[in-house]
């Protein structure tokens, strides 16, 4: 019975937050003012090289992310000036609660609302222009953490999650993860094969109307990879080698369906 009413309670909790949520989104994806971002860095680890790099930190290392927003957005024909701008804030001391591999339905809620718990008490605390969008940073020592886990982005709560590597040599790699994981906050949708990286055509294609096909010359950006050959496919550069394709761009709001 306890058990019962505990599923009870938290189904009508979810489903308040879940009503504010839709709101929420609704006024991100309308794309009629400038969405404010929150960055808030977090040494992942504990190590030192995360602790000097977060120290390091500037708002010049996520410009490269606001940038690709708005020259994407503009030639997808949104005319805002500013689509986003991201602000960075102080580090935080704990990282966000982790998702349990394997989770089931029940502690995939609870997990969500310490995450939601977790995002309030980070943004409260923020006298005025609160971001409507908050990205936690994890930084990882690369000495440490060779791969990575997984990042997540939530359009849910608004919400991203996003694995880094503390080092200035991963800066270009940071800003695509950083961008993919920001965009899956507007609704966005991954776009590779679910059981590899291949892009998946032709959503996962920057040109899926290029002839020859094969190469791509632009990664989608929420494929990750430019396809070089049925596959076949590499990471891109930077931010310079990715585009939003037009599958991303309805599910964001760029244009309609």
């Amino acid at each position: 019975m306890w058990r019962k009413l505990r599923i009870a309670v938290l189904l009508v909790v979810l489903g308040l937050v879940a009503a504010g949520a839709w709101l929420d989104r609704l006024r991100t994806t309308s794309w009629e003012h400038t969405v404010w971002v929150g960055a808030f860095p977090v040494n992942a680890d504990g190590s030192v090289a995360a602790a000097e790099y977060i120290a390091g930190l500037s708002a010049d290392d996520l410009q490269p992310v606001s940038d690709f927003i708005a020259r994407e957005a503009r030639r997808h024909g949104v005319m805002i000036d500013a689509p986003i701008e991201i602000r960075l804030y102080p580090p935080l001391a704990e990282p966000p609660p982790p998702l349990a591999t394997g989770a089931g339905l029940v502690t995939r809620a609870l997990w969500s609302l310490r995450l939601r718990h977790y995002r309030a008490r980070a943004v409260d605390g923020i006298e005025r222009a609160r971001p409507k969008i908050a990205l936690f940073l994890l930084y990882h020592d690369p000495a440490r953490a060779p791969v990575l886990p997984h990042s997540l982005g939530l359009q849910r709560g608004l919400t991203g999650v996003v694995q880094l590597f503390a080092t200035r040599s991963q800066s270009a790699q940071n800003a695509i993860v950083t961008a993919h994981e920001l965009l899956h906050t507007f609704g966005a949708t991954d776009k590779y094969s679910p059981d590899g990286d291949e892009p998946l055509y032709p959503q996962g294609f920057a040109e899926p109307e290029r002839a020859p096909r094969y190469p791509q010359r632009y990664a989608e950006i929420m494929a990750g990879r430019v396809p070089l050959a049925p596959g076949r496919q590499e990471m891109p550069a930077d931010l310079s080698q990715v585009r939003v394709g037009a599958a991303t761009a309805r599910e964001i709001g760029w244009s309609q369906p």
